[in-house]
């Protein structure tokens, strides 16, 4: 099948609100319409998501096929970059294209989607089903509602973490503050075929916005307050990022930081080449895998370092929904409830390392010798001092300030002062509540 950036290129753009409404009765008729199908018809679902490196999608996708002969699923991979992604769904689901059946968005997209009729309110198939969701984690759970209704299930958590080789640093060095880091990563940068000290996501998109946040969070600044109100240009803030960009400038991570994503990241460490680096939990799954990394058994856990007030990691995590105009609703539901329920977190936390939305799974045998971390006081830590994104309804456009002006001051185009004004006067002009 062709890409859905492809498609698009042939593709007339219409926003009309009288055709969605009739697009949407369209939905609800062809809902009614499989539910009344025959279950021995062959269907295939297509299912979309970022770029995946373990070994999750591929044995998840083999568990529900097997549990659902009828339905196959051809998975539709995008661009690691969050925001690509995001372009490539507003772009698809404004030409109300039906190519994609489910995806997994990220979760500060649930209520975008919804106020813009993307995705299908899950409601109904929950209430026929009686699907519990009293089940997940209520945090991640609230992300996917908007005004009253359930737009998509949570498939697993995220909280920033620090990981190092324990090759080259015992448990006693891990360090606790930023100032730590950098001496360690300076002295130990080298040792056991190393090149880098410290790794990180440096690139303009959104992975720069969750570094930002936990510096800033971590010497007491914040972006927007509980009350709205765009509190950015503080001397907290000032002093978070400034120890960002004194890092990013530093000798201790790679010359082109500013190009790394993920991928980058946790390639430089399970290929051996960083000591220490900032990703997600799914890396220890990654970096544990025989068939591609180098320092397996050699991988430790901990909570990034801390600041003038403590430790702090970006609130993160995806969910799973269904295209509002999915020509294959109930098969779609069955996949997103396969993979968003107790069966698919389980997989994907044992073959992709997914940190579950489903607290019930981290007292799970299996999930836990797969992931021993998740015991350990470093993850649950991480977790309690995760905070969330700055909160607002265009949160896009907030987002795209932040890496803008962040990434002039990590190239040295301006200073961290500079950014912090340009941040607040535009943030300022942009948000709404």
């Amino acid at each position: 099948m062709q890409s859905v950036a492809l498609l698009l290129l042939v593709m007339t753009l219409t926003a009309c609100s009288t055709a969605q409404q009739t697009q949407g009765d369209a939905t609800s008729e062809q809902g009614e319409q499989a539910e009344q199908g025959s279950e021995d018809e062959q269907v295939t679902i297509v299912y979309s998501r970022g770029k995946d490196d373990t070994k999750g999608t591929e044995k998840l996708v083999e568990a529900f096929e097997e549990k659902y002969p009828n339905i196959k699923v051809d998975v539709r991979e995008m661009p690691t970059d969050t925001g690509k992604q995001h372009d490539a769904y507003v772009t698809a689901f404004n030409a109300r294209s039906s190519e994609i059946d489910v995806l997994d968005i990220d979760v500060i997209w649930p209520a975008e989607f919804a106020q813009a009729g993307y995705t299908m309110e899950l409601d109904r198939f929950i209430e026929q089903d009686g699907f519990d969701l009293a089940q997940y984690n209520e945090g991640a759970l609230a992300a996917a509602q908007f005004n009253g209704k359930q737009w998509a299930l949570p498939k697993f958590i995220d909280a920033g973490l620090l990981f190092y080789r324990k090759d080259v640093v015992s448990d006693d060095e891990v360090p606790t503050t930023w100032d730590e880091l950098q001496q360690l990563a300076k002295e130990k940068q080298g040792e056991n075929g190393t090149k880098f000290g410290y790794a990180f996501q440096g690139m303009q998109y959104e992975g720069l916005v969750c570094n930002a946040i936990e510096f800033v969070a971590s010497y007491g600044g914040a972006i927007i307050d509980e009350n709205g109100d765009v509190v950015v240009n503080s001397p907290e803030t000032i002093k978070g990022l400034e120890k960002m960009v004194e890092i990013a400038r530093s000798d201790i991570v790679p010359d082109n930081v500013t190009t790394f994503t993920e991928p980058e990241t946790y390639t430089a460490f399970i290929e051996g080449q960083s000591v220490i680096i900032r990703n997600w939990p799914y890396v220890y799954a990654l970096a544990n895998d025989e068939d591609q990394s180098k320092i397996v058994g050699n991988v430790g856990v901990a909570p990034l370092p801390a600041g003038d007030k403590g430790s702090a990691a970006a609130l993160g995590g995806w969910m799973t929904a269904i295209n509002k105009n999915s020509e294959h609703p109930k098969e779609a539901w069955e996949f997103l409830k396969f993979a968003a329920g107790p069966e698919g977190q389980k997989i994907n936390a044992i073959y992709g390392g997914r940190a579950p939305a489903i607290p019930a799974l981290y007292e799970d045998e299996e999930v836990l010798e797969a992931n021993p971390f998740y015991a350990e006081e470093g993850f649950v830590k991480a977790l309690e001092n995760a905070v969330p994104r700055p909160v607002a309804a265009n949160y896009q456009e907030i987002s795209e300030v932040m890496q803008i002006h962040i990434s002039q001051a990590m190239t040295g185009q301006i200073t961290v002062e500079e950014a912090v004004q340009r941040m607040e006067a535009d943030i300022d002009e942009k948000l709404v509540q």
